[in-house]
């Protein structure tokens, strides 16, 4: 044995900690990404129940609303892959747990079947939409708002009020151009912001809401005005925002329009 090479030379040590396991992501479908639709899905529902006043339907119904959204989701997804298999799961769960709180809820409301012409339809045009590829086009984004604010006076007529107040289409009114209004909006920052033409539309579309807001309460004028500036202002200022600050910026709009809706109509 050479000198340069002593018997009492330590073996290397190896690092023998067990590797960390990987997290699982959900499979597609699973959980939606657009995580701003989650305010749209939430607020009518919960404005009509103010104005409606509350009952213990209205769990039954938000849980219900948000459960057949995710299959609405899952369904969107599924048919735009064409018709994958690796899409259906989703497509099976949501919907049959969706089916089944729908069960439940007409049970106790069987009324609300009357509001079945008028979701059918956006419901029809929207998953058409997704049988196109369409999902991100103008007009299905119009009848997802429209399908959202129409919870409002759904909500309401579960309460303990009068559900055809005009406080209750007011608010139904107000809520869906705010939310058909951060269509051109999140438009011009994201998907086209390199058409003028579209950020254009978005500041007119927000300053004709203002001023008709106006005429309706000054506060949602007020608020209405913040908004025309804002949709002036970010595209010019921050072309390049992010979107997750983009979603932050619209949880405060939402609330501010939400508060704003209260104590107005």
């Amino acid at each position: 044995m050479s000198a340069s090479t002593p018997a009492s030379s330590p073996a290397p040590v190896r690092d023998v900690r067990p590797a960390r396991p990987r997290r699982r992501r959900p499979g597609p479908g699973w959980v939606p990404r657009q995580h701003g639709a989650w305010a749209m899905l939430v607020v009518p529902p919960v404005v009509g129940g103010v104005l409606g006043g509350w009952s213990w339907r209205h769990v039954l119904l938000l849980v219900a609303w948000l459960v057949g959204y995710l299959a609405y989701h899952a369904a969107g997804l599924w048919l735009r892959s064409g018709r994958k298999v690796r899409y259906r799961a989703p497509v099976a769960v949501y919907g049959a747990a969706g089916l089944m709180l729908l069960g439940v809820l007409l049970g106790v409301a069987p009324h609300l079947l009357l509001w079945a012409p008028a979701f059918a339809p956006l419901l029809g045009v929207s998953l058409y939409a997704s049988l196109r590829r369409a999902d991100r086009s103008w007009w299905n984004d119009t009848v997802t708002v429209l399908a959202a604010a129409l919870l409002t006076p759904v909500a309401a007529g579960l309460g303990t009020g009068d559900p055809r107040s005009g406080a209750v289409w007011t608010a139904t009114v107000v809520l869906a151009v705010y939310f058909l209004g951060t269509v051109p909006y999140v438009k011009s920052l994201i998907r086209e912001r390199d058409d003028p033409r579209v950020l254009r539309g978005s500041v007119v579309y927000h300053v004709v809401a203002a001023a008709a807001g106006a005429l309706v309460h000054p506060l949602l004028g007020f608020v209405g005005a913040l908004l025309a500036l804002r949709a002036w202002l970010v595209p010019h200022r921050w072309p390049q925002v992010r979107p997750a600050v983009i979603g932050a910026g619209e949880v405060v709009a939402t609330l501010a329009v939400t508060a704003a809706v209260l104590l107005a109509v």
